[in-house]
């Protein structure tokens, strides 16, 4: 397996709701008009508490400042895992479930926190750029590692210290942080580069302007329902994931989603914001799933993280993980 470092030097932002205005025109840019635009990274994410937006930094440019706008205050690099080969017993799995014992659990033991994008077509990884050589020695027994430099692929090596190995770092015990799982039925898809404009007006009344009160199809946030879309747009390539309520708003067969257009479940990782320090969380979360073979898409944001399951899955999944934070305790 080969890990690569892509080239991508990224930033964490938040947008609170009420400052939404200040970069609606921003975000539309950022999202349909890529040749205004030179940013190759931009995902938007919509939850019950803010927009999270994260992007490199050609886009951050484009985003003002303002009393409205949170940025955390370090440099984040997007590794991604290349399989050469898919074995028969992963050919059934998608998603961070592929990558939980190779890559999330051995950054965890190791002191590294990962943010983590799971889209349609893979998963990012997400580093602070100085655990770059720790994740580097953690994980180059594992894989073949590569740097993404101009467009090329060079190798890189473990850098070790003086005395031929880095040093264990003590690691506190994980936190385990509370889990809920709404009643919304989400769905994963894509969308070719080349039809965004024929559903540019559907999707920003979806991302920017389906909350507002009395609209058709706005999730009661009073009821067991979660307000979540995501948006991704990647070296070109889009990921959408979106409640399967507001996947009506669009023609038919313009979204792409897999041959079963299975549906997917939520867990909501953690009940106050979890922060950018605590190393593990995605590990908490990935390991019983991966142990178990269930699907899940990973999708963490400037407060919470959220995984995507099989919907068949999750009665499976939350008793799973409600056990495990039992015998944690």
């Amino acid at each position: 397996m080969e890990l690569h470092i892509l080239e991508h030097r990224l930033k964490v932002t938040s947008i609170a709701k009420p400052g939404l205005h200040y970069y609606t025109h921003s975000l539309i840019k950022l999202a349909f008009l890529r040749d205004r635009s030179r940013c190759k990274f931009f995902s938007l994410t919509e939850t019950p508490d803010d927009y999270t937006v994260v992007l490199d930094e050609e886009g951050y440019k484009e985003l003002p400042p303002s009393e409205y706008l949170q940025v955390v205050d370090t440099i984040w690099l997007a590794l991604n895992v290349v399989f050469h080969g898919i074995s028969a017993n992963s050919s059934q799995i998608v998603g961070v479930t592929k990558i939980a014992k190779s890559v999330i659990a051995p950054l965890a033991e190791h002191g590294v926190s990962v943010f983590l994008l799971s889209t349609y077509q893979t998963d990012f990884i997400m580093i602070q750029e100085k655990d770059l050589p720790v994740v580097i020695c953690t994980l180059s027994e594992e894989f073949t590692v590569y740097r993404e430099e101009s467009g090329e692929s060079v190798p890189v090596y473990s850098r070790v210290n003086s005395n031929g190995f880095f040093e264990d770092l003590l690691v506190k015990s994980e936190t385990m942080h509370p889990i809920s799982s709404p009643q919304n039925q989400f769905c994963v898809m894509s969308l070719d580069p080349c039809s965004l404009s024929s559903v540019a007006t559907v999707l920003i009344d979806v991302m920017f302007y389906s909350g507002s009160e009395g609209r058709e199809g706005v999730l009661d946030q009073n009821s067991d329902r979660i307000k979540f879309f995501s948006f991704s747009l990647i070296d070109g390539y889009i990921s959408i994931v979106m409640d399967a309520e507001l996947q009506k708003k669009f023609p038919v067969d313009v979204l792409l989603t897999s041959s079963t257009g299975e549906l997917w479940r939520m867990v909501r990782i953690g009940g106050q914001p979890l922060g950018f320090e605590e190393c593990g969380i995605v590990a908490q979360i990935s390991r019983p799933l991966a142990d178990a073979d269930i699907s899940a898409y990973y999708i963490s944001t400037f407060k919470f993280d959220h995984a995507l399951v099989p919907e068949e899955d999750i009665d499976l999944v939350v008793n799973t993980l409600m056990n495990r934070q039992e015998m944690g305790r």
